[in-house]
């Protein structure tokens, strides 16, 4: 998230490029099983917005020890561990639903999708 004071001395607040709010609605719908996806693939997308917010004490794939939520900067190093975490397990059997909700979840954080999961 970042917080910058806005010229009348509050804070104007985003999680990475989105409204705080917004990344709040999203994790709400997901965690009430709203969704197409499967329940892995949910579970991931809410711990990306979890961690977003800075409600977890590390981040999902990394394990970094963040204070507070993650800059913008952190959000996407996420994303790029996850990327790669993906492309390592693309030809193993098994199930990658939680790591892509993950990568679904932190892509529309981070501004790279336009709709969540």
């Amino acid at each position: 998230m970042n917080t910058r004071e806005d010229r009348d001395g509050g804070e104007a607040e985003s999680v990475g490029v989105r409204q705080r709010s917004e990344v709040s609605s999203a994790l709400g719908a997901v965690t009430d099983g709203q969704g197409a996806q499967s329940p892995q693939f949910r579970a991931g997308e809410a711990v990306a917005y979890e961690w977003a917010l800075g409600r977890a004490d590390s981040s999902p794939v990394t394990g970094r020890g963040v204070p507070g939520p993650p800059d913008l900067a952190l959000l996407t190093a996420e994303l790029d561990a996850v990327t790669v975490q993906l492309e390592d397990t693309g030809n193993l059997p098994g199930n990658t639903d939680y790591l892509r909700g993950l990568h679904a979840g932190l892509t529309w954080v981070c501004g790279y999708g336009t709709e969540p999961g």
